[in-house]
């Protein structure tokens, strides 16, 4: 829902009224300068918002919720802010609410649970358990907020041993469209605890994430970039030990294709994880014995990792898309991947500052079986590896934005037609990478569809939270 400057004028000036003008920050303050630039790639602003209100309570929260909902105001919520899709965490003409001050941790008295703020990014939790030798089963990328990684589901580097993120959250603490804060776990709201485990910002604000705690110690992490004329031989690679009976529980790795136009290079690309500190770990032996043009590899901690992936993401440096699919990976799957990428170089390889990857991840059963009746994806039934598959491309000049999206399009386009020809294909499609021109929650199917619109009907009556939340992705009508 679309708002005159005039009513989201008076729905800032409101919020000011309401908390104070150091909590409201409006065009050309320093703090909401500082605000804006902090969102991860600059294209998910599409139009600044009117105002940029910083609660520090949750109180705070459910006050701002009440009085955008009496007003009738567009509004947004942000965390860490590193959605790629346009406007998912910002409010062309409106309100961003802006949880990043909610960023407190605490852990119960056996550590066993740490209870997480919102505002929080992974790098702070892995700061905080590194020390004493735990970890969640969280984020990979150091700024990435808690939040929105969680409610879309969650890869970890744990997965195989831990699940999704979401299933290694315990409770959640939301305020609802009326104002009201609920605690909503299995035992007090099991249909909304599970809703919300995938379900994204459909339902209210989440404003605290209890996550489960394991003992965990160092790791090792491998970077190896291969020639393409070993094409043939790392595809016989990767099907083989992507099969479920062959996974090893403590992998955790990416393998795809990679272009650079500043090197003008191509490249196969491994990004190898293991979470115990065994340097070259024999289940990688096939990958590691293969030519290499990049080889470095290390014993690290998760704290380090995750800070230097991110350091690899700088915020709003360039401009960042993500599209995606999923498939049971074959070797004649993975030639048409690679097929498929190879042909689209040819409409934008020559884009200023283009870094065009596509990447595989796998999704073993042990890692989507496991509580998989209580999230909300809908991947209780399937019973083979799956392969998330990401698109992931950098660009310098927001010229190029139309010419970027309809090479994106026809690239997923051709790897799921090759999908479908080839009998591999699956409808899941996992919501943190997906484009905003993908439809991530009608994958989930229909049976879980349709809880999800019946726990929207029960707890967003008026669809607050579709309406005038009308960002990120949405439950099917």
């Amino acid at each position: 829902m679309a708002l005159n400057s005039s009513v989201a004028g008076d729905c800032c000036h409101t919020l000011v009224a309401l908390l104070g003008p150091e909590k409201v920050s409006l065009p050309g303050s320093e703090t909401y300068n500082a605000t804006l630039s902090s969102y991860f790639t600059p294209q998910v602003i599409t139009t600044p918002p009117l105002c940029i209100v910083s609660p520090t309570t949750t109180g705070e929260v459910s006050a701002i919720v009440v009085s955008l909902t009496a007003g009738s105001c567009n509004f947004a919520v942000r965390s860490a802010g590193h959605a790629t899709v346009p406007d998912a965490s910002n409010a062309p003409g409106g309100v961003t609410v802006n949880l990043q001050a909610l960023n407190s941790m605490e852990l119960n008295e056996d550590n066993s649970v740490l209870n997480t703020g919102v505002g929080a990014t992974w790098d702070m939790v892995y700061a905080k358990l590194d020390p004493l030798g735990l970890s969640v089963a969280g984020g990979r990328v150091g700024g990435v907020g808690v939040s929105g990684l969680t409610l879309g589901g969650g890869i970890s580097y744990f997965g195989s041993r831990e699940g999704w993120t979401c299933n290694s959250a315990l409770g959640f603490e939301v305020v609802l469209a009326d104002g009201s804060i609920v605690e909503v776990d299995e035992a007090h709201d099991p249909d909304f605890f599970h809703g919300l485990r995938g379900g994204m910002n459909n339902f209210g604000i989440v404003t605290r994430i209890d996550y489960r705690t394991f003992q965990q110690g160092s790791l090792w992490t491998n970077s190896l970039y291969s020639p393409l004329s070993s094409l043939d031989e790392q595809v016989k690679v990767f099907a083989d030990i992507t099969k479920a009976e062959n996974y090893d529980d403590y992998a955790s790795f990416i393998f795809g294709f990679g272009y650079s136009k500043e090197r003008n290079l191509s490249v196969i690309i491994h990004e190898l994880v293991y979470t115990k500190p065994v340097e070259n770990p024999k289940y990688y032996q096939g990958f590691l014995d293969l030519p290499s043009v990049y080889n470095t590899s290390s014993i690290t901690s998760t704290s380090a990792l995750a800070q230097a992936n991110s350091n690899q993401l700088p915020i709003g440096k360039a401009r960042y898309a993500f599209s995606t699919t999923t498939f049971v990976p074959t070797e004649a799957m993975t030639h048409a991947v690679f097929q498929a990428w190879q042909s689209s170089l040819k409409v934008v390889g020559d884009i200023k500052g283009l870094n065009w990857s596509i990447s595989m991840e796998p999704l073993p059963p042990s890692t989507y079986s496991r509580g998989a009746t209580a999230n909300s994806m809908g991947l209780a039934d399937r019973k083979e590896t799956l392969i998330v598959c990401l698109l992931t491309l950098t660009w310098a000049d927001a010229a190029d934005d139309d010419l970027i999206k309809n090479a994106q399009v026809s690239l997923i386009s051709a790897i799921e037609e090759a999908a479908h020809k080839l009998g591999t294909y699956d409808p899941f499609k996992y919501i943190n990478y997906a484009a905003q021109w993908q439809n991530p929650i009608a994958g989930y199917g229909k049976a879980s569809v349709r809880k999800l619109q019946a726990l929207r009907a029960r707890v967003d009556p008026h669809k607050v939270f579709t309406r005038l939340v009308s960002g990120g992705f949405k439950i099917p009508a």
